[in-house]
């Protein structure tokens, strides 16, 4: 369903009362409803719920299922009790109760992943348009993560942290979309797992991943052109490989200087002095903002690399 620009919005937005800072660790119980109305669009209704030939009882019963075994639960706290909708009161009031906003993340983001994979068929709710409304719930709810002010996206299958929503559009999201091609499905689940890390405060362990996630890139470059290379290089030397064969073309090599001290020493030396190495005695902490930069640098590289090897011959 469309986002509308209603009154209020528009009143809010004259006031300056709206959020200019995202935060992590609320989600306001309007965000909350809000979810609630996508899911019943997409995975299905009260009255969907009952027939049988619609897919929305399997769709609640799984997502429920999962949450009570991964959480070690023999019932969803805060669930509401229904003769003929058992599992869609009990994920509901389950939402709308929670406290734990990472296990509310959680709930919202197995719901998402099975609407973005298992919906998207007519048999679902003998929809003709099945498809577009996932898209639409999908956009929908990151809108609303938004307009709530709270710094969280759905993206390729999991709820990832989003710190600028302009490095998010302008470099992330690029970089999720260009990983879906099969020759960088192994640098995708890096990229996302550094991801899911930053999301819990991993940090060391985002650092770790980013870089894998560009070396996996680097490599699928070169198995797809067929150069030589190292199946266990790192990234300076193949960095090397690329640009010996133009991935940057010469001309601009000089211009691109910069970015090769970027690719060889940016996010490397990032992972290396941080996070990749034991730490002695004493506790290394790796602030949240140096992995933000270093995740960011790494979105950024890959969307280069991925372009530049699109646009060889």
């Amino acid at each position: 369903m469309a986002v509308f620009d209603i009154y209020s919005k528009r009143q809010k937005r004259l006031r300056g009362d709206v959020p200019d800072v995202y935060t992590y660790d609320r989600i306001p119980q309007p965000l909350r409803v809000q979810i609630v109305h996508i899911w019943h669009e997409t995975l299905g209704s009260e009255s969907e719920y009952q027939v049988s030939y619609c897919g929305t009882r399997p769709a609640y019963v799984f997502i429920v299922k999962t949450l009570r075994r991964e959480f070690g639960l023999f019932a969803l706290p805060g669930g509401q009790s229904h003769p003929r909708l058992e599992y869609m009161a009990e994920l509901t009031g389950f939402l709308l109760a929670e406290q734990d906003p990472e296990k509310v993340l959680s709930a919202i983001e197995l719901a998402f992943r099975y609407i973005d994979r298992r919906t998207r068929n007519f048999n679902h709710l003998q929809r003709p348009d099945a498809a577009k409304r996932v898209d639409d719930a999908i956009e929908e709810l990151n809108v609303r993560f938004r307009e709530h002010g709270v710094g969280y996206q759905y993206e390729g299958g999991q709820i990832i942290r989003v710190d600028s929503q302009l490095l998010h559009t302008e470099a992330v999201k690029p970089a999720l979309v260009l990983l879906r091609a099969s020759e960088y499905a192994g640098a995708q689940a890096e990229f996302l797992n550094a991801h899911e890390h930053y999301r819990h405060g991993r940090m060391k362990e985002a650092l770790a991943d980013s870089l894998k996630a560009m070396e996996s890139v680097m490599k699928a470059i070169c198995a797809k052109r067929k150069w030589t290379h190292d199946p266990n290089a790192t990234a300076t030397p193949l960095v090397q490989i690329l640009l010996d064969h133009d991935l940057i073309p010469s001309f601009w090599n000089q211009h691109f200087s910069a970015l090769r001290s970027t690719l060889q020493s940016g996010v490397p030396t990032g992972r290396n002095k941080l996070g990749g190495h034991g730490q002695g005695t004493h506790v290394v902490e790796v602030p949240g903002y140096i992995v933000a930069y270093v995740l960011h640098m790494t979105a950024s590289a890959i969307v280069f690399l991925a372009e530049a090897e699109k646009a060889l011959p």
